[in-house]
């Protein structure tokens, strides 16, 4: 699908298909051409309503306003109907009258990632006929918009897509396809495409290094544990990065046994892991002037006769002991590892994603990622990046009071606390024990359990993974220069 930018006026401009924004019921406006039909279809242009006319070459979408994720989802919603035709080319005009770049990025953002779906295992998959999307300079607002020079916002908006898209690949993946060894195996090879240095460990090399608390999450599975390690090193790199995450790819929950229903979507466990490899992925190619280091804990959480068990104490790689009190919170127990071998260097940041806890879907609904940590400068440059970025993300935050539920009379630690209460922000804090006091205000942590996987299409996202977490790291790292 390739997406052009014309000078010409879009009357102009030969199409199969022309897409028409109705701003806030606005049926008066220079683009709409079929009022009369409009009207008779009772069609009223609120927002995510659609009416496609063939016979006119025209599909209109409501609109509420034209904020940049406003168009970012109107123009998702007409790419996610239109795939469903026959229909190979698009035009639409411009719907913004400033910031043309960023206005131009989310309009291509929008096509890219509505126009998504997993059809790897249809027999019988639905294929995309669009092939071509043209830009009109022309401007809702009759002000002139000089697009000449931006071809490269399309260009970013390609790559930050194309590795949204990868993300979403690899977490829809059935998990008796995509195995930890997989995993690496798909890493090693975008390493390659993408020219990153790349190093993994296996389960001798973990054992060596003393991370008890991941090679006990693995001890049922029957695949061997990989950490694997990329490495994106720019020469005269003005910031250094280090992304960990969380690479469940898959949790039965251990002996704390989850409910079938509550196991059926486990294959996304491992969404941290796939948004930080799609985020260097996309970093290499933006060629930013920042060193990221991406750190993963691939593994399994099963059961069987070798399970560690509730009421087990770990040994993480720091030397703290972890009082196991539901092996169904494994990935505080792999982070905690990855996290300690991601300390081993000096760096300016450090951020782990993982679809850690239901309770932050308790505490901010389905939709929006949470996040904590020790530096408040920090977390609200996360949530700024997330609103440019188009995810949604809330601060959940710390306080004096619940680390003491954590507390274990034998261990360290306990890896659940004793109150059902702040679930969300105790495993957050479970997490920063695990970060060097030096690093505590280099440290976030996100938590993308609401948003990775979804049942039904919302906003640019379609059914199933999302790449929750990979454009808002992608901003946030551009914004760190």
């Amino acid at each position: 699908m390739k997406i052009k930018l014309s000078e010409k006026k879009l009357k102009d401009i030969k199409a199969d298909c022309e897409i028409v924004f109705v701003v806030n019921k606005n049926l008066g406006h220079k683009f709409i051409r079929d009022k009369e039909i409009l009207n008779e279809m009772n069609f009223k242009g609120k927002a995510d309503e659609v009416l496609l006319l063939p016979e006119k070459k025209r599909m209109y979408v409501g609109i509420g306003d034209l904020e940049l994720e406003s168009l970012r989802c109107a123009t998702a919603l007409a790419a996610r109907t239109i795939v469903k035709s026959k229909i190979t080319s698009l035009k639409i005009a411009l719907y913004f009258a400033d910031d043309a770049g960023r206005g131009i990025k989310a309009l291509s953002e929008g096509f890219l990632l509505g126009a998504y779906s997993y059809q790897k295992y249809k027999s019988k998959p639905t294929k995309n006929n669009i092939k071509q999307i043209i830009i009109s300079s022309e401007n809702y607002y009759n002000k002139k918009i000089e697009i000449k020079n931006l071809e490269e916002k399309i260009k970013e908006a390609e790559i930050i897509s194309k590795s949204v898209n990868f993300v979403r690949d690899i977490v829809n993946e059935p998990p008796s396809d995509l195995t930890p060894l997989k995993f690496s195996e798909i890493a090693k090879a975008e390493a390659k495409e993408n020219n990153l240095t790349i190093k993994i460990l296996g389960k001798k090399e973990l054992e060596k290094l003393g991370m008890g608390a991941f090679l006990a999450v693995n001890q049922a599975s029957a695949y061997p544990p990989w950490l694997i390690y990329l490495n994106y090193k720019p020469k005269n790199a003005k910031k250094k990065i280090i992304l960990v995450g969380k690479g469940l790819t898959y949790d039965t929950g251990g002996l704390s046994l989850k409910l079938g229903d509550g196991m059926l979507t486990m294959k996304m466990d491992m969404g941290g892991a796939g948004a930080i490899l799609g985020v260097i992925m996309a970093i290499s190619q933006l060629k930013l002037p920042i060193e990221v280091q991406a750190i993963i804990g691939a593994t399994e959480n099963a059961i069987g006769k070798d399970a560690y068990k509730p009421d087990d104490v770990l040994k993480a790689m720091n030397g703290k002991t972890i009082e196991v009190r539901d092996t169904d919170a494994e990935g505080r127990l792999v982070l905690a590892d990855c996290l300690c071998y991601a300390q081993k260097e000096n760096f300016d940041y450090i951020i782990d994603i993982a679809t850690l806890t239901g309770a932050s879907m308790v505490a901010l609904g389905e939709y929006t990622s949470a996040v904590m940590g020790f530096n408040q400068d920090l977390n609200h440059k996360i949530l700024k990046s997330a609103e440019k970025s188009g995810e949604l993300v809330g601060i959940l935050p710390f306080n004096k009071y619940l680390p003491k539920l954590l507390k274990s009379e034998i261990a360290d630690i306990n890896n659940l606390p004793s109150s059902r209460y702040g679930r969300a922000i105790t495993a957050g804090l479970f997490l920063g024990e695990f970060i060097e006091k030096r690093n505590k205000k280099k440290w976030a942590h996100i938590d993308i359990a609401g948003p990775a996987f979804k049942d039904k299409p919302w906003g640019v996202n379609p059914v199933g993974a999302s790449g929750a977490g990979t454009r808002l790291l992608i901003e946030w790292i551009k914004g760190v220069l």
